[in-house]
């Protein structure tokens, strides 16, 4: 055992001593060796929180959309069927406030935009009336163009990203003009995304793909230009869960998933517990 621990302490010396020398002697192949070290662990970013919400039973219908109030800590999820609560508000920790079922007939998607004067949800909805603001593209698989566009976000850039999940891509538009940015098409030859939100570090796009039951992390794009498609990371969920539409947690980074499938939403939470690389 004393030998085990000689060579535990040798070696840490021994990186120490590397360190060091590299930073006093200005050494490329030892800052080479050096910064190649890293502890963090990139396979896992989230788990999911399983005491979340505390009550589950208030889901009793299929749950197609979620989303998040980071403002107030508070979750709203908007669900169909017949003769029950069509909204449901949960806290961030996962208790129940309240539901209501009037004004919704068949929720789609939602948005929540609350301000410190007054808190407030969007709910698309059959027969809603809306007023555009700009109005791009048709039918079609061109630039521009959709089939079957399921979910919008914008971006800390001010960019509008459209999950374009009949063409198997996301498209991306100046928020103000709607002028076409350009796609990412080269991450979905499975299928389709369904839904799209950015991380609050800004580091991850989340897209959920809805009959692979899969979230795939992709790497934000870049200022000044949308980039290039690339997954970093996947979560892979049960079989039939069918995420629909996810919301972020500005303030937690918590994922919240409604998943049409299982008639639940699930919370998915940062995993805090990893170290950096070594930066100098």
């Amino acid at each position: 055992m004393a030998r085990v621990w000689l060579c535990a302490g040798g070696a840490g010396c021994l990186l120490v001593f590397l360190v060091l020398h590299s930073r006093l002697s200005g050494s490329p192949f030892l800052r080479e060796f050096v910064f190649q070290i890293s502890w963090r662990t990139e396979d896992v970013l989230y788990r999911l929180d399983v005491g979340w919400p505390k009550h589950s039973e208030y889901f009793t219908g299929a749950t197609f959309c979620v989303a998040v109030d980071s403002l107030n800590g508070l979750v709203y999820v908007a669900q169909r069927g017949d003769d029950i609560q069509k909204v449901l508000l949960f806290t961030e920790d996962g208790y129940f406030l309240r539901a209501w079922n009037h004004t919704v007939d068949l929720p789609h998607g939602m948005f929540a935009s609350s301000t410190p004067q007054e808190q407030a949800v969007w709910i698309t909805d059959v027969g809603s009336d809306l007023t555009v603001l700009w109005l791009r593209g048709e039918r079609g698989a061109g630039p521009a163009e959709f089939h079957v566009p399921h979910s919008v976000t914008v971006d800390s850039f001010g960019r509008v990203w459209v999950a374009d999940r009949g063409n198997k891509r996301v498209q991306a538009f100046e928020k103000d003009t709607g002028a076409w940015l350009g796609a990412w098409d080269d991450c979905f030859a499975e299928e389709g995304p369904s839904s799209i939100r950015f991380t609050p570090d800004g580091q991850h796009a989340v897209v959920a793909q809805l009959n692979l039951s899969r979230l795939l992390f992709l790497a934000a794009p870049p200022v000044g230009g949308i980039g290039s498609c690339s997954v970093r990371h996947s979560i892979q969920l049960a079989d039939q869960v069918s995420p629909h539409l996810v919301d972020v947690s500005r303030q937690t980074g918590a994922i919240y998933v409604a998943e049409i499938g299982a008639k639940q939403v699930q919370k998915y939470v940062p995993l805090k517990s990893y170290f950096p690389s070594f930066r100098f």
